[in-house]
């Protein structure tokens, strides 16, 4: 079954706060390297979305995308285009999450074509993102269109706590 996608607004956010912060406890537990190391509880994963996503949203500066399986949240990503105003034309992909369980369904695919045309409708025409080197994101987002700019070594703690990891940053133009 195909998800269906749908722009959070503040008040969906608040309202589905419990299934989001599962979400992302579960993908960092599942090792996804996304700014959070263990332990991981599901406080500091709630207050991840009602003290960071939910406010940019409600700016109007950040949207969060969606997908929903028989009603439940599946995956998500963000689009932050609170820029400067010499870089108006671009916006940063943030936080690609997709339920461990429901992963290799194209759920991750559909969230990124989803996202890129939302930044086609802002107007932005260049997208920015970061990925942990050699991780199974990568090759995602390659298949896309994405080009490597470079990679930065050591840039991350590990979410275990073990070991720093490169990341690769990379960028679209729309």
């Amino acid at each position: 079954m195909l998800p269906s996608l749908r722009l959070f607004t503040p008040a969906d956010i608040a309202g589905r706060l419990p299934e989001l912060g599962a979400l992302l406890q579960a993908c960092v537990h599942d090792g996804a390297s996304i700014g959070f190391i263990l332990p991981f509880g599901v406080a500091a994963s709630q207050a991840f979305w009602t003290d960071n996503v939910l406010p940019a949203v409600a700016r109007g500066v950040r949207l969060l995308l969606v997908a929903e399986v028989d009603g439940r949240v599946a995956g998500a990503v963000q689009l932050d285009w609170d820029t400067n105003p010499n870089q108006a034309h671009r916006a940063e992909v943030r936080k690609l999450l997709v339920a461990p369980a429901l992963r290799r369904r194209g759920i991750a695919r559909l969230l990124m074509q989803a996202v890129e045309a939302e930044a086609r409708r802002l107007p932005r025409r260049l997208l920015t993102l970061d990925t942990r080197s050699s991780d199974h994101a990568e090759p995602l987002y390659l298949s896309l269109g994405y080009a490597v700019a470079g990679s930065i070594p050591a840039y991350a703690l590990a979410p275990a706590g073990d070991r720093l990891d490169a990341t690769t940053i990379m960028y679209k133009q729309l």
